[in-house]
């Protein structure tokens, strides 16, 4: 409080006005008429207490006396910013510059702690507490609070220097690492408010802890992208990150990151002013819907549309706490095409993040900056990529880049769509292949050559020219469903995202989902070969249809028997029951799988429950040596092709020249498996990787394109549903609290842990006293912890006893030096030796070299 103006408070004694208030009252009226541009003509703002009036309404300097006579001041106007005042000088003549906190009850102070370094990070340098010619707006009241809140102690003299800020904080960052329910933490507040001094300042419920953290500009259930950006670069712990895209040191030819793309080379060849600024933000667009009540449940479909920015370096990029939720289209059906109604107002914010942009404190650079926003693609499920792009994935003419010339068919028996010999126009012109009539549909060669790639501008156009309309216009469900039929084409509607001015000059809008689409092909490859009933791709109706456009009579059904013989891909009982045994005892390194025996039903000789990322590893490390020696040589060369295929293409490191080798490679290896396998076989799941060498060689690693990362981050929406009568309700409101926490995590202490700092479940560090013991190896210092019970000992065997040894010198500091001293001698008798040759040697000569140093 002003010590001069303490009569502000002394209004009455016995009843009657004061001399000192009458005073105060014309010094107030003296000094407002000084500064007349706050005037309104001959009036002033009456700052009485009065709701009418409290600096909103002008008056008469007379009624203004009379007005604070009988009302008095408003609360907490010490200072008289809304009429000139900004520095006041105190009776002892100090010159003292008071800060607008003051007027809410808060003394303002340098950040000296991590709390107001974060909200300062916040607010940026345009907030300026010491002059302010207004009264604060509701938003920058709440930054007052918050502000008051991180110098508030919890208690006066709390040993830890906690402040009420800190302790909500550090509370909401438990909330989310053990999903507290709200009655849950409204019961933890109540008891520490129990177990604290009486005076402390403690939030006593969950409400009331939100209502403090509005101050970070949270949004409540529509999730405006802006904002989430702009704290990118107001935190210090990712606003250099932000640049890196732009800053780190690349290599020709080699792709690490989709920064390094040719997609988005050419966006910044198409849009130089956007590139100049290397702190506009490129962003990747995912959606796919999830049952929030399990598999038995209530049909429920909720679709969460989910944005992640592609700037930050390939260790922070698509981690969860850069996912940013934008929508969620609420259940309980599927929105298929209208899911464009509801993805209009992020098309909207993002228009105009293109346009015009938004001014963005940037904390690294200390500098303002007009942040703009482009939308690099989509990533999803073959399903939803109908829905965002508008082409239709099912049918003969679900392929987005073959098109209208698609080799597609329908199997006369089957009934399904058939894209089997559709890879043979990707080959060269001078392959056999092209020119077999036996071994893939009979009697036909193929002359033709592999379909062209339109562009976007070249798509575009062709919509425009039959007339689809967006599905927010009006009649546009009708007049698209009978533009589509007369057309025979496979586009259903005009996807919203035309309206984004870019789009067209975009090279890759919307990805093929590599995770689906392997764990698929692996899925068709297994149970057709374990020849699961239901699930497997060669049935009677497979053979009837083999019969009818393939030559191999091999495979028909035996006229004395009526009865199919076994195919050359399909195992024996006691081949399934040995490949069903190996997996049971298989084990992984620590994290690298999950346990596969779980899934093995040793009765049935099937597996069951496989996880997506289950079917990745068997696709990529298992299948050329599960299959080995079960199956043909022909057969399992062409499935050990197709898993080389994907792990090649899913590597994290990608070099041109090695896509396009993959993308010449695959129609060969499709084309084998076709002669293999039954039309039945190839859904499109079997096509589309024809496609995604090229998506790779255009756009990039898959590890920034696939659905692995944002299934997981599904999973966590769908682990926040508590009200099942208010799912989408459920997931917003744990999604504010996990925003909030998630960015003041940032400023807590080093010692407090939070997911940022997340300690690997075999960590076993500073389980010892950490007290270093004169004369022992570094290594040796930490305790470490025992695993699993106590059994009896156990002697290493020679093999062994090797490994371990030579694990401890390598992994010592002191023996660094000696490492080098041996690799350098290596290279001086084998000049021509590589990294991985000296790797080799490590492992298998130097603790013997070591010994006799």
């Amino acid at each position: 409080m002003r010590t001069d103006r303490q009569w502000m408070n002394v209004r009455l004694r016995d009843g009657y006005l004061t001399d000192e208030f009458e005073a105060g009252i014309e010094e107030f009226v003296d000094f407002a008429q000084t500064h007349p541009e706050l005037m309104d003509g001959t009036k002033i703002r009456c700052p009485c207490n009065d709701r009418k009036c409290q600096n909103r309404s002008f008056q008469e300097l007379d009624t203004v006396r009379f007005h604070l006579a009988k009302n008095g001041f408003v609360k907490d106007y010490y200072v008289w910013y809304k009429h000139g005042e900004t520095v006041v000088q105190q009776t002892s003549n100090q010159n003292v510059q008071r800060s607008v906190e003051s007027d809410v009850g808060i003394e303002y102070a340098q950040p000296n702690n991590a709390c107001q370094a974060m909200l300062m990070d916040v607010i940026g340098p345009s907030f300026n507490p010491h002059v302010i010619e207004d009264i604060p707006n509701p938003t920058a009241q709440e930054l007052y609070e918050m502000l008051k809140a991180s110098e508030q102690e919890v208690w006066p003299g709390n040993p830890y220097g906690h402040s009420k800020l800190s302790a909500v904080a550090r509370l909401l960052n438990l909330k989310v690492k053990h999903h507290f329910s709200e009655r849950c933490f409204d019961d933890i507040c109540q008891f520490l408010s129990e177990l604290l001094p009486e005076n402390n300042v403690m939030t006593d419920s969950f409400y009331s802890t939100k209502k403090l953290m509005q101050g970070l500009g949270l949004p409540m259930y529509y999730f405006p992208l802006t904002p989430r950006l702009q704290r990118l670069y107001a935190s210090k712990a990712t606003a250099d990150d932000m640049r890196w895209h732009k800053e780190h040191n690349t290599e020709e030819g080699v792709m690490r990151h989709c920064s390094e793309s040719p997609a988005w080379k050419h966006f910044d060849q198409i849009h130089p002013s956007f590139a100049a600024e290397s702190r506009n933000v490129r962003l990747g667009l995912c959606t796919d819907g999830f049952q929030p009540f399990g598999q038995t449940g209530q049909q429920y479909s909720s679709w969460p549309v989910i944005v992640t920015p592609y700037n930050l370096p390939p260790w922070m990029c698509m981690k969860d706490e850069y996912m940013f939720l934008s929508i969620i289209v609420p259940g309980p059906r599927n929105p298929k095409e209208k899911l464009d109604v509801f993805l209009q107002p992020l098309i909207a914010e993002l228009k105009h993040l293109w346009e015009v942009g938004v001014q963005t404190y940037d904390v690294s650079t200390k500098q303002n900056f007009q942040m703009r926003v482009a939308l690099m693609w989509t990533i999803s499920d073959f399903p939803a990529y109908s829905m965002l792009s508008g082409w239709s994935t099912a049918g003969k003419l679900a392929c987005p880049y073959c098109m209208e010339n698609s080799d597609a068919f329908s199997l006369s028996k089957g009934g399904k769509t058939s894209w089997f010999d559709s890879h043979r126009k990707f080959l060269l012109m001078e392959h056999p292949f092209r020119r077999n009539k036996k071994a893939f549909r009979k009697g036909q060669t193929v002359l033709k050559g592999a379909p062209p790639i339109r562009s976007g501008v070249e798509i575009l156009e062709l919509i425009e020219h039959y007339g689809f309309k967006k599905v927010t216009e009006n009649d546009a469900d009708g007049k698209n469903a009978q533009i589509s039929k007369n057309c025979r084409c496979g586009w259903k509607k005009r996807s919203i995202f035309w309206d984004l001015p870019y789009w067209k000059s975009n090279l890759i809008r919307h990805n093929l989902d590599v995770m689906h689409i392997e764990k698929n092909f692996f899925d068709n490859i297994f149970n057709t070969i374990m020849n699961e009933e239901g699930k497997t791709k060669d049935n009677a109706k497979s053979r009837e249809d083999l019969k009818e456009f393939c030559s191999r009579p091999e495979l028909h059904r035996d006229e004395t028997t009526n009865k199919f013989p076994k195919a050359c891909y399909s195992l024996e009982k006691d081949a399934k029951e040995a490949l069903c045994k190996w997996l049971k005892e298989l084990r992984f390194p620590d994290g690298y799988a999950s346990n596969m025996g779980r899934c093995v039903d040793m009765k049935k000789h099937k597996l069951f429950g496989m996880k997506s990322h289950d079917c990745h590893v068997f696709m990529q490390r298992l299948i050329p040596i599960a299959f080995r020696e079960l199956l043909p040589g022909n057969v399992w060369q062409a499935l050990t092709e197709i898993s080389i295929f994907f792990k090649n293409l899913t590597t994290t490191v990608i070099k041109k020249e090695d896509m396009e080798r993959l993308e010449k490679e695959i129609p060969i290896i499709l084309c084998r498996l076709e002669r293999i396998f039954p039309p039945s076989f190839f859904d499109s799941m079997e096509h589309l990787p024809i496609h995604l060498a090229y998506e790779a060689m255009i756009a990039g690693p898959v590890q920034y394109r696939w659905m692995y990362p944002f299934e997981r981050y599904l999973r966590k929406l769908k682990n926040n549903v508590r009200n099942k009568a208010k799912v989408e309700g459920s997931i917003c409101n744990a999604y504010l609290v996990e925003e909030a926490s998630a960015f003041c995590a940032h400023y807590f202490q080093p010692q407090v842990y939070t997911r940022h700092r997340k300690v690997p479940r075999n960590y076993d560090y500073g389980m010892g006293d950490g007290s270093e013991q004169e004369g022992m190896l570094s290594i040796f210092n930490n305790t470490g912890r025992s695993y699993g019970r106590a059994k009896s000992r156990y002697f290493l065997d020679d093999q062994e006893y090797h490994a371990a040894h030579t694990y401890i010198l390598l992994n010592c500091e002191e023996v660094k030096p000696y490492i080098e001293i041996y690799a350098n001698e290596l290279r001086q008798s084998e000049p021509h030796i590589d990294d991985a040759a000296i790797d080799a040697k490590l492992d298998q000569d130097f603790a013997s070299w070591f010994e006799k140093f």
